[in-house]
């Protein structure tokens, strides 16, 4: 079980029923919902700079299309801080796109875990507690 899950996604029924599953599953012990990336990242960015090890968040989940900031935006303001997120927070992307080129982008940014279809599916929640 993980600790801190955020979920970033600007449809709060997909952030509802993400958290529904995740929490069915008793997949982490906090999951924190984020309607606007820029909270998120921002969130994001103060745990990266906090000393405690549970500040940061050990998994993402990440829509790609959002409004002011996409998720490959969010992903780009990240990458200064790829070495202190590596190893410490996966992130995945949960979108609706079936585009195999954002597939393709996703497998070649370091930061991305795995790309995943929305809606998430019990299966995939398995698969990522047995990576824990």
């Amino acid at each position: 079980m993980y600790n801190k899950v955020f979920i970033v996604d600007d449809d709060e029924v997909s952030i509802f029923l993400t958290e529904a599953i995740l929490e069915a599953e008793s997949f982490a012990t906090e999951c924190k919902g984020f309607l606007d990336a820029k909270t998120a990242l921002q969130n994001l960015l103060d745990s990266a700079k906090g000393s405690s090890e549970d500040a940061l968040p050990e998994v993402i989940f990440l829509d790609l299309n959002m409004p002011f900031l996409s998720g490959w935006d969010f992903l780009e303001a990240l990458s200064p801080y790829e070495q202190a997120l590596k190893g410490r927070c996966r992130i995945y992307l949960l979108t609706s796109s079936v585009d195999e080129q954002e597939r393709t982008r996703a497998a070649g940014t370091s930061l991305v875990a795995g790309f995943l279809q929305k809606p998430l599916e019990d299966e995939w929640i398995m698969q990522l507690k047995e990576s824990c």
